[in-house]
């Protein structure tokens, strides 16, 4: 089987737009402050090194795949935070993210999971997100999500 999935973006000050928003719910998942704008500026920029310092990571404020990796948190059916926003605004549950992982959070992420599985790459389609759901997120695969909002 082929592996659809994109690689992990690398990702930096200046950057805007996707992956930044999923970045920033995930630094505050982790207690870092920073705002929700998909704007990769300063106060984000802060909040990865000081992420990076956390765990040992090359300090640059650069968020590749070590970085990415270390930042995952599984999210499923039931949990709360701002790991889950950060999955709902990717896969476009809500046009407001609102934390709890409910049915239309969860049909979204199976979705997204079918279309990892349809693509060529083995995936279960279990609704928990652990990292190659998060790879497709946030890397993307070759099928595009379709729950937009």
């Amino acid at each position: 089987m082929t592996d659809t999935l994109n690689p992990w973006p690398t990702t930096r000050q200046g950057t805007k737009d996707h992956p930044v928003p999923t970045l920033q719910y995930l630094l505050l998942a982790h207690g870092h402050t920073v705002t929700v704008d998909g704007v990769f500026g300063p106060q984000t920029g802060e909040a990865v090194r000081a992420y990076q310092r956390t765990r040992g990571l090359t300090d640059d404020g650069v968020v590749g795949p070590d970085t990415w990796h270390a930042l995952l948190v599984e999210v499923a059916p039931g949990s709360r935070g701002n790991a889950v926003r950060g999955v709902q605004h990717r896969a476009g549950v809500t046009v407001e993210p609102d934390g709890e992982y409910g049915p239309r959070t969860q049909d979204a992420v199976r979705e997204v999971q079918a279309a990892v599985l349809a693509s060529g790459t083995p995936i279960a389609v279990d609704g928990v997100i652990g990292p190659k759901t998060w790879q497709a997120l946030i890397g993307g695969v070759s099928a595009p999500l379709s729950r937009a909002a």
